[in-house]
């Protein structure tokens, strides 16, 4: 103590305790190989000293957490009464632990681009009425209420599956990854991973790789609401698609499928407006069709009391006509006996007047080469 009045010291916050008197324990651990704890030192900050720090923490949106790394100045003291060595915190370096995280953000951010899952789930296809979705939060949390209160008021059918989650302390990472692994294949259409707010610290767990990862292998679109209204965590850069709070989400959702509703109701619309178009277009072919048929029938009944004239004409008609040709061939004999002297006189006559009529060229023609 005499050579080391006040020193800084780096690690991992773990098992933290706040008693009602102001005080706040915890301990700074030193992992090695496989998270396996390799040194382990018990801390406390009293009650002005803490009061100091959370201030602090707050002005850069921080505070201290289950699994965060924080360096911290302050002395080794030892209590008699408990035998118990402590290392007293007067202060927290928030610079730090912003640092560490924004290190640790590059990083995971720089493995998830070069391993093709940042975008991964962002390509995936959102079904126009995503009715059946899954929720991943903390169960009664305000996230929880307000998102399934939104859904609820809107009158539409949607089915919720939910799987309770921790959103934040040392346990968040591990339960988030086993709800988004366990509702993989239970049908959904899309999945909501939500919670209401809070510091930069408890966004820990949404910027872990292991999460990140599983948002990226999901077979679904995943839609994150995480009540942060200024940074976005990996876990929203990995999803689909990010809002600001849960409600935000839950509000989406119920757009698409109030647009699709719209959508169907103008296709309905669409299809009843060419349904009478073609019924009033029936109508009027059948109309003239009507007409047509009525037109016709006029047509046959004149043409069939025509025909019945025409029966009655037609063997009086034929009568006189056969009676006509029947004199007519009557007469045809004695005409003929009349007729055919003067025909044989003629034809008898003929070839003399044409022999004379040739002799007469032939002596004109010898005249004419004679000269």
């Amino acid at each position: 103590q005499q050579a080391y009045p006040e020193v800084w010291v780096v690690g991992e916050v773990n098992r933290i305790r706040e008693h009602r008197s102001g005080h706040f324990y915890f301990e700074l651990i030193e992992k090695g190989v496989g998270d396996e704890i390799t040194a382990k030192l018990e801390a406390v900050s009293w009650r002005n000293d803490y009061a100091r720090i959370r201030q602090a923490l707050t002005a850069t949106d921080q505070e201290i957490t289950e699994g965060q790394q924080i360096r911290c100045r302050g002395r080794v003291d030892f209590y008699p009464p408990f035998g118990r060595l402590q290392f007293v915190v007067r202060e927290v370096d928030p610079v730090f632990t912003l640092g560490l995280l924004a290190r640790r953000r590059r990083e995971t951010l720089a493995a998830l681009a070069k391993a093709g899952l940042l975008d991964r789930n962002a390509r995936l296809s959102l079904t126009a009425l995503p009715l059946r979705v899954g929720l991943v939060t903390s169960h009664g949390s305000a996230a929880y209420h307000d998102f399934l209160s939104s859904l609820t008021e809107s009158g539409y059918g949607f089915q919720v599956i939910f799987v309770h989650a921790a959103v934040q302390g040392r346990e968040a990472e591990k339960e988030i990854v086993s709800a988004l692994d366990g509702l993989r294949r239970t049908g959904i259409d899309c999945l909501a991973l939500i919670r209401g707010g809070g510091s930069r610290a408890d966004l820990a767990a949404f910027d872990s790789r292991r999460v990140a990862e599983a948002i990226a292998e999901s077979p679904v679109p995943v839609l994150t609401g995480l009540g942060h209204e200024i940074d976005q965590t990996i876990a929203d850069l990995s999803a689909h698609t990010a809002f600001k709070t849960p409600t935000k989400v839950a509000e989406f959702l119920v757009e698409r499928v109030a647009t699709a509703d719209r959508s169907l109701d103008e296709l309905a619309r669409g299809l009843s407006h060419q349904g009478l178009r073609f019924l009033r277009r029936g109508r009027e072919m059948l109309g003239r069709s009507e007409r047509g048929l009525l037109l016709a029938r006029h047509r046959v009944a004149a043409s069939g009391a025509e025909l019945a004239h025409l029966e009655q004409r037609l063997p009086r008609a034929a009568r006189v006509f056969i009676e006509a040709h029947r004199q007519r061939l009557e007469s045809l004999p004695p005409r003929l006996a009349s007729a055919a002297p003067l025909t044989v006189v003629r034809r008898r006559q003929r070839p003399a007047w044409l022999v004379d009529r040739l002799a007469a060229r032939s002596q004109l023609r010898l005249a004419e080469l004679a000269e």
